[in-house]
């Protein structure tokens, strides 16, 4: 009897296991925000500490975003860093890739966003409410450099910083910015978005780094 019952939960177990989300390195899941016209994916290689993505989506601005987007849930104070790369060439000048603040993943979310564009605009933009049009330049900083390839968020109680470097040089303050509306949790990642319902878009970054409490 005691077998039959040890049996029984171990099968429970295994079929739970089964069915429980497999994190992609530091990051709880991966997954398409807004249903873009193509399927975007995450991966992440141990050996490399790599990680790639790939992201359609028809642009992430207006009143509702398309994209891939890789992120945990995380509250009160953070830093996350990370290093971009794009794969190839690409379609579109404005494909974009960064960190991502969001309060859900709702298509028309409030969300914080450090950007790093194809043709290398980087910014700091965000969108104050749910449903909210985001606008040109209200809601946006820019960074004077246009060779970014890491970037760094802080949050610290209701307030933002973002800071980005060019390769090989030290962090510089691109902008800061008030996000009061947002709750203590939040959701914390990585994103693309190729600018082209019709593309898919890669990108490499590595050097991810997610730290909890005051910078």
């Amino acid at each position: 009897m005691k077998q039959r019952t040890f049996l029984a939960i171990l099968l429970t177990t295994i079929a739970l296991a089964s069915f429980a989300p497999s994190k992609i390195g530091l990051f709880e899941t991966g997954k398409d925000i807004g249903n873009p016209k193509l399927a975007g994916s995450s991966t992440y290689d141990h050996s490399t500490k790599t990680y790639t993505m790939k992201g359609g989506g028809y642009n992430i601005w207006f009143e509702r975003d398309e994209f891939q987007y890789l992120f945990r849930e995380m509250e009160g104070d953070f830093t996350v860093s990370a290093d971009f790369e794009f794969v190839g060439k690409g379609q579109d000048a404005h494909r974009k890739v960064g960190w991502m603040v969001r309060e859900s993943t709702d298509d028309n979310a409030s969300h914080l966003s450090a950007v790093i564009h194809g043709d290398g605009l980087t910014v700091l933009q965000w969108r104050v409410r749910k449903g909210d049009k985001m606008r040109d330049p209200e809601d946006e900083i820019f960074s004077k450099e246009k060779s970014i390839q890491t970037i760094e968020v802080s949050r610290q109680g209701n307030t933002y910083m973002m800071h980005g470097a060019a390769k090989g040089k030290p962090l510089q303050l691109i902008g800061t910015h008030e996000m009061a509306n947002f709750g203590n949790k939040v959701l914390v990642g990585l994103f693309i978005c190729s600018h082209n319902p019709d593309v898919l878009e890669e990108c490499k970054v590595t050097n991810v780094v997610v730290r909890k409490g005051k910078k």
